[in-house]
């Protein structure tokens, strides 16, 4: 059930009162001056400030054009209390005193979009709002330019949509960066016969065109290092494997479209042996002893890779513990989580495992 609201929630009268009880009682604060602000019971709500006078309207007429009685639920009545301005973009306060715009109630004329837009920056400066959050949809592109025309800033993109902002108050703007990092997984997987999976790409440098590496690939939205890790190898080689522990990670900069780069190395056990090649992205694939994939030049003469190799092999002889994954909850935000870290009992460094 919604409603709109002039006094706080315990003060809310039945919704089956009558209409003539609801206008006396909304003539009692006719002096309000501006519009009226909406709620629901998901939302706290707003309160309406009264200063002023509105002496050219009868109290009566104003209560009756003012006030729709609206209510969801089975007897099938539509309801709607206290109109807003229709200037003002239909948007929602976040947690930070700032507004989230609702793009599909956005204006699809851009006249009166760039005309909205301009009132309702006004109206939330005065209200004191900070960051201001437009998402303009694929299909909205056309509003783009006056946004930017308005003072909004490009933030991040995705195939659907373009995110924009406004920062409203005076001085350095304390909104969220876009995204800086991208995370990359490689799979270290390593059989019973001390054979490495290796790949060779299809696409790469001139210089790489031999070098048979371990399997890697960019973790999608959404996923886990240890499940990603996992599909990759699955999707580059056809081999299915179970996570074993994350065994180094590398940080680096200006790397894809000047970003960041979080490269994790991960141990992996095999679960099956007949490898398929993917057609698209793999050269080769195939078992190589561990003894031969550590005399390619590339990785004796990489301080970054033979390092890598050393601590995996190290991992082989339990001389190194990598980081096992845990699933916890916090208290703060309630969600499960992914925790990364090793469990040594007492003194004992040989690490179980693979």
């Amino acid at each position: 059930m919604e409603m709109s609201l002039l006094e706080p929630r315990t003060a809310v009268s039945s919704p089956f009162s009558s209409f003539k009880h609801q206008v006396e009682r909304f003539s009692r604060c006719s002096s309000c001056k501006g519009r009226f602000f909406r709620a629901s019971y998901s939302r706290v709500p707003n309160k309406a400030s009264c200063s002023g006078g509105v002496s050219s309207i009868s109290q009566e007429k104003l209560a009756a054009e003012a006030f729709t009685h609206k209510i969801n639920g089975t007897n099938g009545l539509n309801s709607k209390l206290f109109s807003r301005d229709s200037r003002l973009l239909d948007a929602a306060d976040d947690q930070y005193d700032g507004i989230v715009i609702d793009p599909n109630g956005l204006p699809s004329n851009p006249i009166v979009f760039s005309s909205n837009l301009r009132f309702s920056l006004s109206h939330w400066k005065k209200k004191g709002k900070k960051g201001v959050w437009l998402k303009l949809l694929v299909e909205q592109s056309e509003l783009v330019p006056i946004a930017i025309k308005a003072g909004f800033q490009y933030h991040h993109a995705e195939p659907g949509y373009l995110m924009l902002t406004y920062w409203i108050p005076d001085g350095p703007c304390m909104l969220p960066a876009n995204a800086s990092h991208h995370v990359g997984v490689g799979g270290f997987v390593i059989n019973d016969k001390n054979e490495v999976l290796v790949v060779q790409e299809k696409y790469c440098s001139p210089q790489f065109a031999n070098f048979w590496k371990i399997p890697t690939g960019f973790i999608v939205e959404k996923e886990e290092i240890y499940t990603g890790v996992a599909r990759e190898v699955k999707e580059e080689t056809g081999i299915d494997t179970e996570f074993v522990e994350v065994i180094a990670f590398r940080h680096a900069h200006n790397i894809a479209f000047e970003k960041s780069d979080l490269f994790f190395v991960c141990m992996l056990r095999p679960l099956s042996t007949q490898i398929i090649a993917d057609d698209f992205e793999i050269q080769a694939a195939k078992w190589m002893p561990l003894a031969e994939f550590v005399e390619q030049s590339h990785v004796k003469e990489d301080v970054m890779f033979k390092k890598i190799i050393d601590i995996c092999i190290a991992r082989l002889d339990k001389y190194y513990c990598g980081l096992n994954v845990h699933q916890l909850v916090s208290k703060f935000d309630g969600k499960l989580s992914s925790l990364y870290y090793n469990i040594v009992d007492g003194e004992d460094l040989n690490c179980a495992g693979n």
